[in-house]
């Protein structure tokens, strides 16, 4: 009998593969990165080759290291970064591009040409989506127009479109020689060219971006048994499909309406489960898929996206190099009592939600000679709270339902600083669980679930555990200053970014 379940989480900056038991206990893991390509400003691309080597890798390096073998594993789950766009030959395998990443704006002009005729929000009825460079379908767009002979070839049913998701999974069960194409429902929304209604791509999405339906992959359910890996991990069940911040939710065990968890990674994801009905936001959030289960109604969310969070430390370190190493922004950090009016907007590829300014650029404001390094160091751990807030302000405002908590996970967690900060700003508990790296384990349940390694949703919930919990200790008028401190920041670095023609 299979002794463990292994979860593909292919990210924005690195691959990774996980081992784990029926307790979620992490039994194996490995970790490779991968190159993040800057052809121009506000332009970033991934080589979808090596993803995929060093996805391989990582799964190798994994099971050797705690002496396994790929029959020791049950299921294999997979999660993503989403909305990162590619295609390629369904003949030779080789993408025709580098795959535009999520954070990637060069469709913006795209944008601005759509939303003229209705506004951004022309399709949110349909797809839950406003227009925005941050999704797949004006991605797809834009390689079509722009990559020699790929919207003739696609139109000839040659080329093949998908997430990160979508790629693995053809080529894990066989790629040129059968591979399956692809992609469960919590990606497919994030392409907007999905109808949330139906599950299946929208025909008229299709024709107003002018892709050719013969390239998109089937959509299928986050968990079930798709299929099975080919050499050389042959034999191995590929069963749960999603995107990365619908797998953190699932992990989370936020089975409930009103239920929210927040992501702490490159990006920052808030999530609220709104149950089998899909909630119109009116709040700048995104009404997107939660995930579904085989032969279940679909459990849907709500979604605020924050382009950048943990991407503004390592900013820190690569660009101004005022630390060597991420976690030792804490430490600067602590060397002063608060940020002395210090604040510093990120947005370096403009705002996403709740606000989805294309054209805001990053700021730092309120610099005296007073200000320090420890200063901003602060205000960039404040940064990610601050967007946080905005973000579940704007869920409880479409939901009508109050955050009680908040669920927290990924690699910012370890920050007690930031976790205490938020729980001040938002004066409600954060919770850290006993596994933070929830990403992987939703991808690893929704494949459990499916193969019968787990049985049924209560098994998951008991599984969850509190590792640490931060309660509020600020005082009102204090939050209610340096608030409204930020939102007079945000709003001057709105519409920074003009098209010069």
């Amino acid at each position: 009998m299979s002794r463990y379940v292994g979860a593909i989480d292919q990210g924005t900056t690195s691959s990774r593969f996980m081992v784990f038991d029926r307790d979620s206990t992490i039994i194996a893991s490995a970790q490779a990165e991968h190159r993040q390509i800057y052809p121009r400003p506000g332009q970033v691309e991934h080589d979808p080759a090596e993803i995929w080597r060093k996805t391989q890798a990582v799964m190798r390096e994994a099971l050797d290291t705690a002496g396994l073998r790929p029959s020791d594993l049950a299921a294999i789950g997979i999660t993503n970064q989403r909305e990162t766009t590619l295609i390629w030959d369904r003949r030779t395998g080789e993408a025709l591009h580098n795959a535009l990443v999520w954070q990637d704006t060069r469709n913006d002009r795209l944008v601005a040409e759509f939303a003229r005729d209705g506004g951004r929000d022309r399709f949110r009825a349909i797809t839950g989506l406003p227009l925005a460079s941050y999704f797949s379908g004006l991605k797809l767009r834009w390689l079509l127009d722009h990559v020699p002979g790929a919207r003739e070839k696609a139109e000839a049913g040659d080329v093949l479109f998908g997430n990160i998701d979508t790629w693995l999974v053809w080529n894990l069960t066989g790629g040129v020689d059968g591979g399956l194409h692809i992609t469960d429902v919590t990606n497919a929304s994030r392409t907007q060219l999905m109808a949330l209604k139906t599950l299946d791509w929208d025909a008229g999405m299709l024709s107003a971006f002018g892709i050719p339906r013969t390239m998109l992959p089937r959509i299928v359910s986050s968990s079930e048994v798709y299929g099975e890996t080919k050499a050389p991990f042959a034999g191995v069940p590929i069963a749960g499909i999603l995107g990365d911040q619908q797998a953190a939710l699932f992990g989370q065990t936020c089975f409930k309406p009103g239920e929210a968890k927040n992501t702490y990674g490159t990006g920052c994801f808030a999530l609220m489960n709104t149950g089998e009905t899909p909630v119109p936001s009116s709040a700048g959030l995104i009404t997107t898929l939660g995930y579904r289960l085989a032969g279940q109604p679909p459990v849907y969310a709500l979604e605020g996206s924050i382009a950048i969070t943990g991407a503004l430390v390592q900013w820190l370190r690569d660009n101004l190099g005022m630390i060597k190493d991420s976690a030792e922004v804490e430490t600067l950090a602590a060397t002063v009592a608060d940020n002395g009016d210090v604040y510093f907007v990120p947005a370096f590829s403009g705002l996403y939600a709740p606000h989805w300014n294309e054209g805001a650029r990053g700021l730092i404001i309120g610099l005296t000679r007073y200000a320090n390094k420890g200063h901003i160091a602060r205000a960039v751990l404040e940064a990610t709270a601050f967007q946080t807030r905005e973000v579940l302000e704007a869920m409880e405002s479409d939901s009508g339902i109050p955050v009680k908590e908040l669920r927290t996970d990924g690699g910012m967690t370890a920050n007690a600083t930031l976790m205490q900060f938020q729980a001040d700003i938002l004066d409600v508990p954060v919770v850290r669980p006993r596994v933070t790296e929830t990403t992987a384990l939703g991808a690893a349940y929704a494949a459990g679930l499916a193969t019968g390694y787990w049985n049924g949703l209560d098994a998951l919930s008991r599984n969850w555990g509190v590792d640490r919990r931060w309660t509020p200790a600020m005082e009102a008028t204090q939050r209610t200053k340096i608030v409204t401190a930020w939102g007079r920041a945000i709003r001057r670095a709105f519409d920074w970014k003009i098209d010069e023609d």
